[in-house]
Protein backbone atom coordinates (compact mmCIF):
# COMPACT_ATOMS: atom_id res chain seq x y z
CA UNK A 1 0.00 0.00 0.00
CA UNK A 2 1.24 3.49 -0.85
CA UNK A 3 2.20 5.61 2.14
CA UNK A 4 0.56 8.94 1.45
CA UNK A 5 1.34 11.68 4.00
CA UNK A 6 -2.04 13.35 3.40
CA UNK A 7 -3.76 10.10 4.38
CA UNK A 8 -1.59 9.91 7.51
CA UNK A 9 -2.53 13.52 8.30
CA UNK A 10 -6.23 12.68 7.95
CA UNK A 11 -5.83 9.62 10.18
CA UNK A 12 -3.91 11.55 12.84
CA UNK A 13 -6.34 14.46 12.76
CA UNK A 14 -9.29 12.08 12.96
CA UNK A 15 -7.84 10.63 16.15
CA UNK A 16 -6.39 13.67 17.87
CA UNK A 17 -7.70 16.97 16.43
CA UNK A 18 -10.69 17.09 18.77
CA UNK A 19 -9.37 14.88 21.59
CA UNK A 20 -5.99 16.59 22.05
CA UNK A 21 -6.44 19.72 19.89
CA UNK A 22 -3.45 18.58 17.84
CA UNK A 23 -3.06 18.36 14.06
CA UNK A 24 -0.38 16.97 11.79
CA UNK A 25 0.61 19.50 9.12
CA UNK A 26 3.13 19.86 6.30
CA UNK A 27 6.24 21.72 7.38
CA UNK A 28 9.22 23.17 5.56
CA UNK A 29 12.90 22.22 5.79
CA UNK A 30 12.96 21.38 9.49
CA UNK A 31 10.27 19.68 11.55
CA UNK A 32 8.75 21.71 14.37
CA UNK A 33 6.13 21.34 17.08
CA UNK A 34 4.13 24.48 17.84
CA UNK A 35 1.66 24.62 20.71
CA UNK A 36 -1.63 26.45 20.31
CA UNK A 37 -1.48 30.20 20.82
CA UNK A 38 -3.56 33.32 20.22
CA UNK A 39 -3.21 33.02 16.44
CA UNK A 40 -3.84 29.24 16.18
CA UNK A 41 -6.30 27.35 18.36
CA UNK A 42 -4.69 23.93 17.94
CA UNK A 43 -1.23 22.40 18.45
CA UNK A 44 0.73 21.62 15.26
CA UNK A 45 3.13 18.81 14.52
CA UNK A 46 4.96 20.04 11.42
CA UNK A 47 6.95 17.44 9.52
CA UNK A 48 9.72 18.08 7.01
CA UNK A 49 9.21 18.19 3.25
CA UNK A 50 5.99 16.16 3.35
CA UNK A 51 7.95 12.96 4.00
CA UNK A 52 5.94 10.09 5.49
CA UNK A 53 8.94 8.98 7.59
CA UNK A 54 9.41 12.48 8.97
CA UNK A 55 5.74 12.58 9.97
CA UNK A 56 6.01 9.27 11.84
CA UNK A 57 9.14 10.47 13.63
CA UNK A 58 7.55 13.75 14.71
CA UNK A 59 4.39 11.94 15.81
CA UNK A 60 6.53 9.70 18.03
CA UNK A 61 7.96 12.74 19.80
CA UNK A 62 4.41 13.99 20.39
CA UNK A 63 3.28 10.61 21.69
CA UNK A 64 6.09 10.58 24.25
CA UNK A 65 5.78 14.21 25.37
CA UNK A 66 3.78 14.75 28.53
CA UNK A 67 1.07 17.37 28.93
CA UNK A 68 3.48 20.10 30.14
CA UNK A 69 5.98 19.50 27.33
CA UNK A 70 3.17 19.66 24.77
CA UNK A 71 2.65 23.30 25.81
CA UNK A 72 6.21 24.26 24.77
CA UNK A 73 7.66 24.86 21.32
CA UNK A 74 9.48 21.70 20.25
CA UNK A 75 8.48 20.29 23.66
CA UNK A 76 11.12 22.51 25.31
CA UNK A 77 14.02 20.41 23.96
CA UNK A 78 17.20 21.71 22.40
CA UNK A 79 18.28 20.69 18.95
CA UNK A 80 21.70 21.12 17.44
CA UNK A 81 21.78 20.24 13.74
CA UNK A 82 24.53 18.37 11.91
CA UNK A 83 28.00 19.14 13.17
CA UNK A 84 27.59 17.96 16.78
CA UNK A 85 30.67 17.08 18.80
CA UNK A 86 30.92 13.77 20.71
CA UNK A 87 29.24 15.12 23.85
CA UNK A 88 26.39 16.71 21.92
CA UNK A 89 25.94 13.53 19.86
CA UNK A 90 25.76 11.43 23.03
CA UNK A 91 23.06 13.73 24.44
CA UNK A 92 21.17 13.58 21.14
CA UNK A 93 21.22 9.79 21.11
CA UNK A 94 20.01 9.58 24.72
CA UNK A 95 17.01 11.77 23.87
CA UNK A 96 16.30 9.95 20.59
CA UNK A 97 16.20 6.31 21.78
CA UNK A 98 12.58 6.47 23.01
CA UNK A 99 11.02 8.33 20.06
CA UNK A 100 12.89 6.25 17.51
CA UNK A 101 11.80 3.06 19.28
CA UNK A 102 8.20 4.22 19.10
CA UNK A 103 8.70 5.31 15.49
CA UNK A 104 9.87 1.77 14.68
CA UNK A 105 6.59 0.42 16.08
CA UNK A 106 4.54 2.96 14.12
CA UNK A 107 6.44 1.96 10.97
CA UNK A 108 5.73 -1.71 11.67
CA UNK A 109 2.03 -0.93 12.19
CA UNK A 110 1.78 0.63 8.74
CA UNK A 111 4.21 -1.66 6.92
CA UNK A 112 6.69 1.13 6.28
CA UNK A 113 10.48 0.69 6.44
CA UNK A 114 12.24 2.04 9.52
CA UNK A 115 15.87 3.14 9.76
CA UNK A 116 17.49 4.58 12.85
CA UNK A 117 18.81 8.09 12.44
CA UNK A 118 21.98 9.29 14.12
CA UNK A 119 21.38 12.61 12.33
CA UNK A 120 24.96 13.89 12.40
CA UNK A 121 26.37 13.53 8.92
CA UNK A 122 28.71 16.52 9.16
CA UNK A 123 29.89 16.06 12.75
CA UNK A 124 33.32 15.12 14.07
CA UNK A 125 31.93 12.63 16.58
CA UNK A 126 32.61 8.96 16.04
CA UNK A 127 29.22 7.29 15.79
CA UNK A 128 28.42 3.67 16.56
CA UNK A 129 25.23 3.31 14.54
CA UNK A 130 24.87 -0.37 15.47
CA UNK A 131 25.06 0.30 19.22
CA UNK A 132 22.45 3.03 18.87
CA UNK A 133 20.26 0.74 16.76
CA UNK A 134 20.51 -1.96 19.46
CA UNK A 135 19.34 0.55 22.10
CA UNK A 136 16.40 1.57 19.91
CA UNK A 137 15.45 -2.05 19.29
CA UNK A 138 15.69 -2.88 23.03
CA UNK A 139 13.44 0.06 23.90
CA UNK A 140 10.90 -0.98 21.25
CA UNK A 141 10.84 -4.49 22.73
CA UNK A 142 10.32 -2.97 26.17
CA UNK A 143 7.35 -0.95 24.85
CA UNK A 144 5.85 -4.13 23.42
CA UNK A 145 6.40 -6.04 26.65
CA UNK A 146 5.07 -3.30 28.97
CA UNK A 147 2.35 -2.05 26.60
CA UNK A 148 2.01 1.29 24.89
CA UNK A 149 0.55 4.43 26.41
CA UNK A 150 -2.95 5.41 25.21
CA UNK A 151 -2.04 7.79 22.36
CA UNK A 152 0.57 5.59 20.64
CA UNK A 153 -1.54 2.47 21.21
CA UNK A 154 -4.60 4.07 19.59
CA UNK A 155 -2.45 5.29 16.70
CA UNK A 156 -0.84 1.86 16.19
CA UNK A 157 -4.30 0.26 16.17
CA UNK A 158 -5.55 2.74 13.56
CA UNK A 159 -2.41 2.39 11.41
CA UNK A 160 -2.63 -1.39 11.54
CA UNK A 161 -6.29 -1.28 10.52
CA UNK A 162 -5.58 1.09 7.63
CA UNK A 163 -2.35 -0.32 6.25
CA UNK A 164 -2.36 -4.01 7.16
CA UNK A 165 -6.07 -4.80 7.13
CA UNK A 166 -6.95 -2.31 4.34
CA UNK A 167 -9.77 -0.91 6.45
CA UNK A 168 -11.21 2.31 4.94
CA UNK A 169 -9.80 5.50 6.49
CA UNK A 170 -12.96 6.51 8.36
CA UNK A 171 -13.28 3.03 9.89
CA UNK A 172 -9.58 2.92 10.80
CA UNK A 173 -10.03 6.24 12.62
CA UNK A 174 -13.03 4.83 14.50
CA UNK A 175 -11.00 1.73 15.37
CA UNK A 176 -8.25 3.93 16.83
CA UNK A 177 -10.72 6.19 18.64
CA UNK A 178 -12.42 3.16 20.20
CA UNK A 179 -9.02 1.99 21.45
CA UNK A 180 -8.20 5.48 22.74
CA UNK A 181 -11.43 5.82 24.67
CA UNK A 182 -11.39 2.25 26.02
CA UNK A 183 -7.86 2.82 27.31
CA UNK A 184 -8.80 6.12 28.95
CA UNK A 185 -11.80 4.62 30.77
Amino acid sequence: MKHDPTELMALFDGLFADTFQTRLVFGADEPLYLPANTSCTYHRIMFAHGYFSSALHEISHWCIAGAERRLKEDYGYWYIPDGRDASQQHAFEQVEVAPQALESLLCAACDHPFNVSVDNLDGDAEIDRYAFEAKVRARAERYLHEGLAPRPRALCNALTALYQQQTPLDQAIEHGRAALFSIQS
